[in-house]
Protein backbone atom coordinates (compact mmCIF):
# COMPACT_ATOMS: atom_id res chain seq x y z
CA UNK A 1 0.00 0.00 0.00
CA UNK A 2 1.23 3.15 -1.14
CA UNK A 3 1.89 5.34 1.93
CA UNK A 4 0.03 9.63 1.68
CA UNK A 5 2.68 11.99 0.82
CA UNK A 6 1.96 14.60 3.54
CA UNK A 7 3.86 16.92 2.61
CA UNK A 8 2.92 17.37 -0.72
CA UNK A 9 -0.26 16.66 -0.16
CA UNK A 10 -0.47 19.73 2.97
CA UNK A 11 0.08 22.03 -0.59
CA UNK A 12 -3.12 21.43 -1.86
CA UNK A 13 -4.61 23.26 1.65
CA UNK A 14 -3.53 26.80 1.18
CA UNK A 15 -5.41 27.53 4.37
CA UNK A 16 -3.02 25.53 6.69
CA UNK A 17 0.18 28.31 5.54
CA UNK A 18 -0.71 30.63 8.39
CA UNK A 19 0.50 31.47 11.60
CA UNK A 20 -2.13 31.41 14.73
CA UNK A 21 -0.54 33.42 17.28
CA UNK A 22 2.64 33.97 16.00
CA UNK A 23 2.46 29.94 16.00
CA UNK A 24 2.42 27.28 12.67
CA UNK A 25 -1.16 26.48 12.32
CA UNK A 26 -1.68 22.82 13.38
CA UNK A 27 -5.19 22.11 13.04
CA UNK A 28 -6.58 19.42 14.85
CA UNK A 29 -10.57 19.85 14.65
CA UNK A 30 -11.26 17.89 11.96
CA UNK A 31 -14.23 15.78 13.34
CA UNK A 32 -15.78 19.57 13.40
CA UNK A 33 -15.25 20.66 10.19
CA UNK A 34 -11.95 19.13 7.40
CA UNK A 35 -10.40 22.31 5.87
CA UNK A 36 -10.76 21.99 1.62
CA UNK A 37 -8.19 21.33 -1.00
CA UNK A 38 -7.21 23.75 -3.64
CA UNK A 39 -9.09 21.16 -6.20
CA UNK A 40 -12.46 21.73 -4.29
CA UNK A 41 -12.26 25.48 -3.90
CA UNK A 42 -11.42 25.27 -8.21
CA UNK A 43 -14.56 23.52 -8.51
CA UNK A 44 -16.85 25.95 -6.91
CA UNK A 45 -15.08 28.62 -8.26
CA UNK A 46 -15.45 26.92 -12.35
CA UNK A 47 -19.17 26.32 -11.23
CA UNK A 48 -20.34 30.07 -10.23
CA UNK A 49 -17.93 31.22 -13.31
CA UNK A 50 -19.19 28.97 -16.65
CA UNK A 51 -22.01 26.74 -15.67
CA UNK A 52 -23.89 29.08 -12.75
CA UNK A 53 -27.90 28.24 -13.78
CA UNK A 54 -30.57 26.37 -12.20
CA UNK A 55 -31.02 22.56 -12.47
CA UNK A 56 -33.49 20.14 -14.12
CA UNK A 57 -35.70 23.08 -15.29
CA UNK A 58 -33.63 25.14 -18.27
CA UNK A 59 -33.37 24.09 -21.76
CA UNK A 60 -30.49 26.60 -22.25
CA UNK A 61 -27.18 25.53 -22.36
CA UNK A 62 -25.64 26.77 -18.90
CA UNK A 63 -28.89 24.61 -17.33
CA UNK A 64 -28.19 21.44 -19.11
CA UNK A 65 -24.18 22.25 -18.21
CA UNK A 66 -25.23 22.36 -14.40
CA UNK A 67 -28.13 19.91 -14.68
CA UNK A 68 -25.65 17.24 -15.91
CA UNK A 69 -22.87 18.55 -13.37
CA UNK A 70 -25.43 17.44 -10.44
CA UNK A 71 -26.61 14.68 -11.67
CA UNK A 72 -23.20 13.39 -12.10
CA UNK A 73 -22.18 13.69 -8.58
CA UNK A 74 -25.28 12.16 -7.85
CA UNK A 75 -24.01 8.73 -9.39
CA UNK A 76 -20.65 9.84 -7.98
CA UNK A 77 -21.59 9.11 -4.54
CA UNK A 78 -23.77 6.29 -5.38
CA UNK A 79 -20.18 4.70 -6.62
CA UNK A 80 -18.44 5.84 -3.85
CA UNK A 81 -20.62 4.40 -0.87
CA UNK A 82 -21.55 1.37 -3.55
CA UNK A 83 -25.01 2.29 -3.58
CA UNK A 84 -27.52 -0.13 -5.86
CA UNK A 85 -28.58 2.84 -7.62
CA UNK A 86 -28.60 6.82 -7.66
CA UNK A 87 -32.11 6.97 -6.87
CA UNK A 88 -31.09 5.93 -3.52
CA UNK A 89 -28.88 9.28 -3.07
CA UNK A 90 -30.45 12.46 -1.82
CA UNK A 91 -29.03 15.28 -1.47
CA UNK A 92 -29.20 17.65 1.79
CA UNK A 93 -27.65 20.00 4.13
CA UNK A 94 -26.04 17.66 5.96
CA UNK A 95 -25.96 14.36 8.14
CA UNK A 96 -28.54 17.03 10.69
CA UNK A 97 -31.11 16.81 7.83
CA UNK A 98 -30.53 12.84 7.12
CA UNK A 99 -31.46 11.60 10.38
CA UNK A 100 -34.50 14.33 10.32
CA UNK A 101 -35.96 12.85 7.44
CA UNK A 102 -35.58 9.42 8.42
CA UNK A 103 -37.43 10.06 11.88
CA UNK A 104 -39.97 12.13 10.30
CA UNK A 105 -40.35 8.70 8.48
CA UNK A 106 -40.85 6.69 11.39
CA UNK A 107 -43.44 9.13 12.92
CA UNK A 108 -45.76 7.22 10.26
CA UNK A 109 -44.69 3.89 11.05
CA UNK A 110 -44.34 4.21 14.98
CA UNK A 111 -47.08 3.05 16.85
CA UNK A 112 -47.14 3.48 20.97
CA UNK A 113 -45.71 0.67 22.44
CA UNK A 114 -42.95 -0.06 19.98
CA UNK A 115 -39.38 0.83 20.34
CA UNK A 116 -36.49 3.18 18.79
CA UNK A 117 -33.08 2.11 20.36
CA UNK A 118 -30.32 4.39 20.32
CA UNK A 119 -27.06 4.62 21.92
CA UNK A 120 -25.55 7.44 24.50
CA UNK A 121 -22.78 8.06 22.52
CA UNK A 122 -24.93 9.89 19.87
CA UNK A 123 -24.29 13.22 18.72
CA UNK A 124 -27.16 15.26 19.31
CA UNK A 125 -28.55 15.11 15.43
CA UNK A 126 -29.36 11.35 16.51
CA UNK A 127 -30.67 11.50 19.48
CA UNK A 128 -33.73 14.77 19.29
CA UNK A 129 -34.89 13.74 16.35
CA UNK A 130 -35.81 9.83 17.49
CA UNK A 131 -36.66 12.16 21.21
CA UNK A 132 -39.46 13.67 19.36
CA UNK A 133 -40.89 11.09 17.03
CA UNK A 134 -41.19 8.65 19.98
CA UNK A 135 -43.32 11.45 22.19
CA UNK A 136 -45.36 12.04 19.17
CA UNK A 137 -45.94 8.91 18.30
CA UNK A 138 -46.31 6.92 22.20
CA UNK A 139 -43.30 4.91 21.48
CA UNK A 140 -40.66 4.30 24.00
CA UNK A 141 -36.67 5.25 23.42
CA UNK A 142 -34.89 2.97 24.80
CA UNK A 143 -30.50 3.56 24.82
CA UNK A 144 -28.00 1.31 24.39
CA UNK A 145 -24.89 2.07 27.25
CA UNK A 146 -20.86 1.36 27.04
CA UNK A 147 -18.98 -1.85 27.90
CA UNK A 148 -14.72 -1.06 27.95
CA UNK A 149 -15.67 2.56 26.50
CA UNK A 150 -17.52 1.09 23.17
CA UNK A 151 -21.15 -0.25 22.73
CA UNK A 152 -22.52 -2.45 24.55
CA UNK A 153 -22.96 -5.16 22.11
CA UNK A 154 -24.80 -7.56 24.16
CA UNK A 155 -26.99 -4.91 25.93
CA UNK A 156 -28.22 -3.96 22.29
CA UNK A 157 -29.30 -7.66 21.93
CA UNK A 158 -31.25 -7.80 25.22
CA UNK A 159 -32.77 -5.01 24.20
CA UNK A 160 -34.14 -5.96 21.06
CA UNK A 161 -37.82 -7.51 20.77
CA UNK A 162 -40.86 -7.96 18.38
CA UNK A 163 -41.80 -4.25 19.06
CA UNK A 164 -38.12 -2.94 17.39
CA UNK A 165 -39.12 -0.70 14.53
CA UNK A 166 -35.82 1.88 14.18
CA UNK A 167 -32.23 1.30 15.50
CA UNK A 168 -30.22 4.46 14.81
CA UNK A 169 -26.51 4.55 15.57
CA UNK A 170 -23.15 6.34 15.14
CA UNK A 171 -20.83 4.23 12.83
CA UNK A 172 -18.34 6.31 14.71
CA UNK A 173 -18.40 8.09 17.82
CA UNK A 174 -17.86 11.97 17.71
CA UNK A 175 -16.16 11.61 21.07
CA UNK A 176 -14.47 8.40 21.33
CA UNK A 177 -13.73 7.66 18.22
CA UNK A 178 -14.39 4.42 18.52
CA UNK A 179 -15.86 2.33 15.65
CA UNK A 180 -18.85 0.63 16.05
CA UNK A 181 -19.50 -3.09 14.19
CA UNK A 182 -22.58 -2.43 12.21
CA UNK A 183 -22.33 -5.42 10.01
CA UNK A 184 -23.10 -7.10 12.74
CA UNK A 185 -25.25 -4.83 14.44
CA UNK A 186 -27.51 -4.71 10.85
CA UNK A 187 -27.50 -8.54 11.07
CA UNK A 188 -29.51 -8.26 14.58
CA UNK A 189 -31.27 -5.73 13.73
CA UNK A 190 -32.44 -6.71 10.82
CA UNK A 191 -33.87 -10.38 13.05
CA UNK A 192 -36.16 -8.82 14.61
CA UNK A 193 -37.46 -6.83 11.59
CA UNK A 194 -36.33 -3.64 12.36
CA UNK A 195 -35.11 -0.72 10.59
CA UNK A 196 -31.45 0.30 11.02
CA UNK A 197 -30.29 3.73 10.04
CA UNK A 198 -26.92 5.29 10.49
CA UNK A 199 -25.19 8.12 11.64
CA UNK A 200 -22.15 8.35 9.23
CA UNK A 201 -20.59 11.30 9.29
CA UNK A 202 -17.39 10.56 11.62
CA UNK A 203 -17.07 7.19 9.18
CA UNK A 204 -17.35 8.61 5.64
CA UNK A 205 -14.13 10.30 5.48
CA UNK A 206 -11.94 8.26 7.01
CA UNK A 207 -13.00 4.50 5.89
CA UNK A 208 -14.33 2.52 2.87
CA UNK A 209 -18.11 2.74 2.88
CA UNK A 210 -19.87 -0.14 1.03
CA UNK A 211 -23.80 0.01 2.29
CA UNK A 212 -24.60 -2.94 0.37
CA UNK A 213 -21.98 -4.76 2.53
CA UNK A 214 -23.03 -3.39 5.97
CA UNK A 215 -26.64 -3.77 4.57
CA UNK A 216 -27.72 -0.61 6.37
CA UNK A 217 -31.65 1.30 6.03
CA UNK A 218 -30.27 4.09 6.19
CA UNK A 219 -27.21 6.26 5.98
CA UNK A 220 -26.47 9.96 6.60
CA UNK A 221 -23.57 12.23 6.09
CA UNK A 222 -21.83 15.69 5.40
CA UNK A 223 -19.30 17.04 2.61
CA UNK A 224 -17.82 19.65 5.15
CA UNK A 225 -16.16 16.50 7.12
CA UNK A 226 -14.61 15.36 4.28
CA UNK A 227 -12.80 17.96 2.48
CA UNK A 228 -16.19 19.22 1.05
CA UNK A 229 -18.28 23.00 1.46
CA UNK A 230 -20.49 23.51 4.08
CA UNK A 231 -24.20 22.92 3.58
CA UNK A 232 -24.07 19.26 1.86
CA UNK A 233 -24.75 15.68 2.88
CA UNK A 234 -26.29 13.06 1.49
CA UNK A 235 -28.98 10.36 2.81
CA UNK A 236 -28.59 7.34 1.19
CA UNK A 237 -32.17 4.46 1.70
CA UNK A 238 -32.67 1.65 0.33
CA UNK A 239 -35.00 2.14 -2.68
CA UNK A 240 -37.47 0.17 -1.79
CA UNK A 241 -38.21 2.26 1.78
CA UNK A 242 -37.47 5.86 0.10
CA UNK A 243 -40.67 4.52 -2.42
CA UNK A 244 -43.22 4.72 0.74
CA UNK A 245 -41.05 7.41 2.60
CA UNK A 246 -43.41 10.71 2.19
CA UNK A 247 -40.93 14.04 1.57
CA UNK A 248 -40.13 16.75 4.56
CA UNK A 249 -40.12 19.52 1.73
CA UNK A 250 -43.04 20.60 -0.42
CA UNK A 251 -42.72 23.28 -3.26
CA UNK A 252 -40.67 23.41 -6.72
CA UNK A 253 -38.58 20.81 -8.17
CA UNK A 254 -40.60 17.83 -6.24
CA UNK A 255 -43.89 17.74 -7.74
CA UNK A 256 -44.69 16.02 -10.84
CA UNK A 257 -48.24 17.75 -11.43
CA UNK A 258 -50.22 20.45 -9.34
CA UNK A 259 -53.78 21.02 -9.48
CA UNK A 260 -55.91 23.08 -7.22
CA UNK A 261 -56.29 21.09 -4.24
CA UNK A 262 -54.37 18.18 -5.21
CA UNK A 263 -50.56 17.67 -5.91
CA UNK A 264 -48.32 14.36 -6.53
CA UNK A 265 -44.53 13.78 -6.23
CA UNK A 266 -41.96 12.87 -9.05
CA UNK A 267 -39.99 9.58 -9.14
CA UNK A 268 -37.02 9.34 -6.92
CA UNK A 269 -35.01 10.69 -5.77
CA UNK A 270 -36.41 13.69 -7.18
CA UNK A 271 -39.58 13.69 -5.16
CA UNK A 272 -37.60 14.95 -1.49
CA UNK A 273 -35.26 17.39 -3.03
CA UNK A 274 -37.68 20.65 -2.89
CA UNK A 275 -36.54 24.01 -4.28
CA UNK A 276 -33.17 25.11 -5.86
CA UNK A 277 -30.64 22.92 -4.32
CA UNK A 278 -26.92 23.89 -3.06
CA UNK A 279 -25.52 22.89 -6.52
CA UNK A 280 -22.31 24.44 -6.14
CA UNK A 281 -22.38 21.97 -2.83
CA UNK A 282 -23.19 19.43 -4.40
CA UNK A 283 -20.05 20.10 -7.39
CA UNK A 284 -17.94 20.61 -4.54
CA UNK A 285 -18.86 17.57 -3.23
CA UNK A 286 -18.18 15.72 -6.43
CA UNK A 287 -14.43 17.29 -6.15
CA UNK A 288 -14.25 16.19 -2.40
CA UNK A 289 -15.24 12.72 -3.50
CA UNK A 290 -12.62 12.60 -6.65
CA UNK A 291 -9.86 13.42 -4.46
CA UNK A 292 -10.20 10.97 -1.86
CA UNK A 293 -10.60 8.54 -4.24
CA UNK A 294 -7.76 9.45 -5.87
CA UNK A 295 -5.82 8.91 -2.63
CA UNK A 296 -7.58 5.79 -1.35
CA UNK A 297 -9.90 5.44 1.36
CA UNK A 298 -7.31 2.48 2.60
CA UNK A 299 -4.29 4.49 2.67
CA UNK A 300 -6.54 7.10 4.64
CA UNK A 301 -7.35 4.74 7.09
CA UNK A 302 -4.10 3.58 7.03
CA UNK A 303 -2.26 7.29 7.54
CA UNK A 304 -4.63 8.05 10.49
CA UNK A 305 -4.11 4.74 11.98
CA UNK A 306 -0.27 5.41 11.84
CA UNK A 307 -1.09 8.88 13.60
CA UNK A 308 -2.97 7.81 16.26
CA UNK A 309 -0.55 4.80 17.18
CA UNK A 310 2.41 7.29 17.25
CA UNK A 311 0.01 10.09 19.58
CA UNK A 312 -1.81 7.37 22.08
CA UNK A 313 0.82 6.64 24.14
CA UNK A 314 2.20 10.28 24.07
CA UNK A 315 -0.70 11.23 25.83
CA UNK A 316 -1.21 8.77 27.91
CA UNK A 317 2.49 9.38 28.93
CA UNK A 318 0.97 12.77 30.35
CA UNK A 319 0.29 12.74 34.24
CA UNK A 320 -3.39 13.60 34.94
CA UNK A 321 -4.74 13.32 31.18
CA UNK A 322 -7.55 11.49 30.98
CA UNK A 323 -8.54 10.00 27.87
CA UNK A 324 -12.42 8.75 26.79
CA UNK A 325 -13.03 5.90 25.09
CA UNK A 326 -11.72 2.11 24.43
CA UNK A 327 -8.06 1.69 24.86
CA UNK A 328 -7.86 -0.31 21.97
CA UNK A 329 -6.31 1.46 18.76
CA UNK A 330 -7.80 -1.05 16.41
CA UNK A 331 -11.20 0.00 17.26
CA UNK A 332 -10.88 4.01 17.20
CA UNK A 333 -10.45 6.65 14.83
CA UNK A 334 -8.30 9.79 15.32
CA UNK A 335 -10.93 11.27 17.41
CA UNK A 336 -9.13 11.82 21.09
CA UNK A 337 -11.04 13.26 23.88
CA UNK A 338 -9.46 14.26 26.64
CA UNK A 339 -9.11 16.29 30.09
CA UNK A 340 -6.31 17.30 31.54
CA UNK A 341 -6.08 17.71 35.21
CA UNK A 342 -8.94 19.96 36.67
CA UNK A 343 -8.56 22.49 33.93
CA UNK A 344 -12.20 23.07 31.71
CA UNK A 345 -11.38 21.95 28.51
CA UNK A 346 -12.20 25.81 27.45
CA UNK A 347 -8.82 26.99 29.16
CA UNK A 348 -7.14 24.26 27.88
CA UNK A 349 -8.33 24.63 24.23
CA UNK A 350 -7.95 28.56 24.64
CA UNK A 351 -4.30 27.66 26.06
CA UNK A 352 -3.19 25.16 22.87
CA UNK A 353 -4.76 28.02 20.73
CA UNK A 354 -2.03 30.09 22.17
CA UNK A 355 0.69 27.48 20.42
CA UNK A 356 -0.98 27.42 17.16
CA UNK A 357 -2.53 24.07 18.29
CA UNK A 358 -6.76 24.51 17.09
CA UNK A 359 -9.12 21.59 19.22
CA UNK A 360 -12.70 21.47 20.39
CA UNK A 361 -13.54 21.60 23.58
CA UNK A 362 -17.50 21.04 24.82
CA UNK A 363 -19.43 19.07 25.21
CA UNK A 364 -19.32 18.26 21.23
CA UNK A 365 -22.94 17.73 21.14
CA UNK A 366 -23.37 14.87 22.97
CA UNK A 367 -24.33 15.65 26.13
CA UNK A 368 -25.94 12.44 27.01
CA UNK A 369 -22.54 11.20 26.76
CA UNK A 370 -20.54 13.63 28.39
CA UNK A 371 -22.57 13.25 31.40
CA UNK A 372 -22.32 9.10 31.68
CA UNK A 373 -18.69 9.54 31.67
CA UNK A 374 -18.69 11.87 34.72
CA UNK A 375 -17.66 14.89 32.80
CA UNK A 376 -19.07 18.38 31.98
CA UNK A 377 -16.95 18.71 28.66
CA UNK A 378 -13.70 17.32 27.01
CA UNK A 379 -11.13 18.91 24.96
CA UNK A 380 -10.93 16.54 21.93
CA UNK A 381 -7.91 16.52 18.84
CA UNK A 382 -9.36 14.89 16.16
CA UNK A 383 -6.98 13.76 13.12
CA UNK A 384 -7.05 13.97 9.31
CA UNK A 385 -4.77 13.10 5.73
CA UNK A 386 -3.49 16.26 6.27
CA UNK A 387 -1.65 16.05 9.72
CA UNK A 388 2.17 15.01 10.28
CA UNK A 389 3.65 13.48 13.09
CA UNK A 390 5.10 16.36 13.99
CA UNK A 391 1.29 17.86 14.58
CA UNK A 392 0.90 15.30 16.71
CA UNK A 393 3.81 16.40 18.71
CA UNK A 394 3.15 19.95 18.75
CA UNK A 395 0.23 19.07 20.36
CA UNK A 396 1.87 16.66 23.44
CA UNK A 397 4.33 20.04 23.65
CA UNK A 398 1.42 22.21 23.88
CA UNK A 399 -0.10 20.31 26.42
CA UNK A 400 2.71 19.86 28.69
CA UNK A 401 3.17 23.76 28.62
CA UNK A 402 -0.34 24.14 29.62
CA UNK A 403 -0.16 21.65 32.83
CA UNK A 404 3.13 23.53 33.55
CA UNK A 405 1.44 26.99 33.19
CA UNK A 406 -1.90 26.20 35.22
CA UNK A 407 0.20 24.22 37.51
CA UNK A 408 2.46 27.42 38.30
CA UNK A 409 -1.04 29.53 39.02
CA UNK A 410 -2.27 27.03 41.52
Amino acid sequence: MTKIDCEKLRQDFPILDQLVNDEPLVYLDNAATTQKPAQVLQALENYYKTDNANVHRGVHTLAERATASYEAVRQQVADFIHANSSKEILFTRGTTTGLNWVAHFAQEILQPGDQVIISIMEHHSNIIPWQEACRKTGAKLDYVYLKDGELDLDGLQDLLSSRTRFVSLAHVSNVLGVVNPIKEIAQMVHAVGAYLVVDGAQSTPHMAIDVQDLDVDFFAFSGHKMLGPTGIGVLYGKEELLEIMSPVEFGGEMIDFVREQTASWKELPWKFEAGTPNIAGVIGLGAAIAYLTQIGLDQVQAHERDLVNYLFPKLQAIPGLTIYGSQDLAKRTGVISFNLDELHPHDVATALDYEGVAVRAGHHCAQPLIHHLGATAAARASLYIYNTKADCDKLVEALLKTKEFFNGTL
